[in-house]
């Protein structure tokens, strides 16, 4: 089996300056557009560039980075960041997540990620694209909450963030999701070669998964449920598996993966396991985290199958399974 550091190999190499960060050379590619372009004729120019980055030793008067804030830009005002495609403009009310101007609840050094991420400079949002009756995290991702920060000013942030030792830029919420275009604006003005870290459920539209591209170095995903019954009865969610089975394959291609995995309880046979084999047969060189902190939050309790803790039985039950299957865990 293959150890942690080749299977993220990427980040070791940004993390030891034998590699620029994919923001940075996103930052470096120049392309060429103008804002009376069609959005057809900007995503095509958007997907060359991808395929050919062309980078500049000096600082190109449009970049690729510039292309994709356009192209959020875009979105922004019909909104499809997530695959709820709720279409609103969003300088005038709040999506489905409760998302308008970015609001961040906290951000700070944390220790209590994965080993190979921590200390970890993590910017939670508040809202969230997901409504979950057990979230952990309820009073900042199904309240409107946090404050927005000037781009200008989170970069002094996550500069100082680096000095204090931070590993990686750790993009959180709630969701990031509804948030891709203010985290683009914020990157097209950092210049510490510090690899981002994409801490999402992964419900994400094509469109963001697109944008994502040359610029995530690391996907942080949730894959929580292994059928669309139990994301629709405690996620509210259309569509789960096609969308997220989606979202991981462009993930593993474009960049190095930490899948993690909440277990809950009465909830091995129909998403913990049916998760473990679909990872082990389409996406097996990513390393899987397989939680065991689920406990009953918010409205949980009016949930029978999940209204107690997890038992260490069970845990291990979705371990061993895992381990049987080949996976690299974590």
């Amino acid at each position: 089996m293959r150890d942690i550091r080749s299977l993220l190999s990427d980040y070791f190499e940004i993390l030891e300056e034998n590699k620029e960060a994919k923001y940075k050379q996103s930052k470096d590619a120049q392309v060429s557009f103008d804002k009376d372009d069609s959005t057809i004729d900007l995503w095509k120019r958007h997907d060359e560039a991808l395929k050919n980055l062309k980078l500049s030793d000096v600082k190109p008067k449009q970049s690729l980075i510039d292309l994709k804030i356009e192209l959020a830009t875009r979105i922004f005002h019909n909104c499809c960041f997530c695959e709820r495609r709720c279409g609103v403009d969003r300088t005038k009310k709040t999506g489905d997540c409760g998302v308008g101007k970015p609001g961040v609840s906290s951000e700070f050094l944390h220790i209590g990620e994965e080993r190979v991420l921590v200390p970890s400079h993590t910017i939670f949002f508040s809202g969230c694209t997901f409504h979950c009756v057990f979230c952990q995290n309820w009073d900042i991702s199904q309240v409107s909450s946090g404050l927005y920060i000037k781009p200008e000013k989170l970069v002094d942030i996550i500069h100082k963030r680096k000095l204090q030792g931070a590993k990686n830029v750790n993009w959180v919420g709630g969701d990031p999701t509804p948030n891709l275009k203010y985290i683009l604006e914020v990157l097209r003005l950092c210049n510490d070669n510090t690899p981002q870290v994409w801490n999402s459920n992964m419900y994400c539209s094509s469109e963001s998964m697109k944008l994502l591209d040359g610029v995530i170095d690391l996907y942080l995903t949730d894959f929580k449920y292994g059928n669309d019954i139990c994301a629709k009865r405690l996620s509210k969610v259309d569509n789960y598996l096609e969308i997220v089975k989606r979202n991981h394959k462009l993930a593993y291609e474009n960049g190095v993966m930490i899948i993690r995995h909440l277990v809950m309880p009465d909830h091995i046979n129909c998403c913990s396991k049916p998760i473990m084999k679909w990872i082990a047969e389409n996406i097996p060189n990513s390393i899987v985290n397989i939680m065991a902190q689920y406990r009953p939050e918010y409205h949980a309790y009016d949930y029978e199958d999940i209204s107690k803790h997890i038992s260490i039985e069970e845990v291990l039950e979705v371990k061993e399974f895992a381990e049987g299957l080949g996976l690299h865990q974590i």
